[in-house]
């Protein structure tokens, strides 16, 4: 049986894992975690102080079990309504640093397929946060 998690726990588990994809949290990823579990309507009843037990409990899973597991429990907890929500908080945290790596976009392919995403809402998304980052 596949471990389940609340589902903003799983939203944390994606921004994770998207972080750490490259082997590098940087501090700008970090930032945009922490700014989305404190303004997304998604988390108005999380308790943001637990942010980091989870982002460890994410971690773990993430050594143990590797990107697989921690993808399955992610689609196991996710209500469909919210897998859409999950892609896009990995891309912004994706972009944060303004600079998306090979490995980034590789969880970013392995999580749109795991969740079963449309290619055009995934297109929309992507291109959502092309736009918002955009330096000039």
């Amino acid at each position: 049986m596949i471990k389940t998690v609340s589902p903003e726990e799983a939203l944390i588990y994606v921004m994770v894992s998207t972080s750490a994809a490259d082997r590098t949290m940087t501090d700008s990823e970090l930032f945009k975690i922490g700014e989305e579990v404190q303004t997304l309507p998604v988390f108005s009843e999380f308790d943001a102080g637990r942010l980091i037990q989870v982002s460890r409990d994410c971690s773990e899973l993430l050594a143990e079990g590797g990107v697989d597991r921690v993808l399955q429990v992610i689609r196991e907890s996710l209500p469909k309504p919210l897998r859409e929500t999950a892609y896009a908080l990995a891309v912004e945290v994706a972009a944060a640093d303004l600079q998306v790596e090979q490995d980034e976009l590789q969880f970013l392919l392995m999580l749109r397929d795991e969740l079963e995403l449309d290619r055009l809402h995934v297109g929309a998304i992507e291109h959502s946060a092309r736009v918002r980052y955009r330096k000039k």
